[in-house]
């Protein structure tokens, strides 16, 4: 492979400032990620958001990171002061028509297996649910990092909502 002339920026990058955004979604879109619903009530409202920015941070402790969009509305829930824990649902292969719920494209309200867990609601059916107390809030770009402690979860073996290039996918 050739070296970009200094006068020239390599593929697909912007000559200011790194890729534009089109081919920044492009190129992360190959890489593989399960699929999750982050979810948290303030004790009036109860939201869901589909995610797949979702990361293991630490072992000990237990962290996990969601990237959160400041446009949408989980943000602020998630920022106010009277919301201190949130849910991960990492969604099975038969739950895709949460994904797409979650994501803006809502079906009937009822066909979401919700289940509370100490008040906070979560999704039935999926894969592995998480309980976690909000524990650091980072700013980053045009979203914002919820870092959070892990204080309960529970899992299943069944095969998880995979998402590549655009695409739902099942594992085998």
């Amino acid at each position: 492979m050739s070296e970009p002339q200094q006068d020239q920026a390599p593929q697909g990058q912007a000559q200011q400032g790194g890729l534009n955004a089109t081919e920044f979604r492009q190129t992360l879109g190959r890489f593989t990620s399960g699929v999750t619903v982050v979810t948290a009530s303030d004790g009036q409202t109860r939201r869901g958001m589909t995610a797949s920015a979702f990361v293991s941070v630490s072992l000990a402790p237990p962290l996990i990171l969601v990237s959160v969009d400041r446009r949408a509305q989980m943000h602020a829930l998630l920022s106010s002061e009277s919301v201190t824990h949130f849910g991960v649902n990492v969604l099975s292969a038969t739950q895709r028509h949460l994904s797409d719920h979650f994501a803006g494209k809502p079906g009937p309200d009822e066909s979401v297996p919700w289940f509370e867990h100490e008040g906070l609601p979560l999704i039935g059916g999926s894969v592995a649910q998480l309980v976690c107390r909000r524990h650091e809030v980072i700013p980053a770009g045009d979203h914002t990092l919820f870092v959070g402690f892990v204080e309960y979860s529970r899992y299943t073996d069944d095969d998880p909502l995979v998402y590549f290039r655009g695409q739902y996918h099942e594992l085998g």
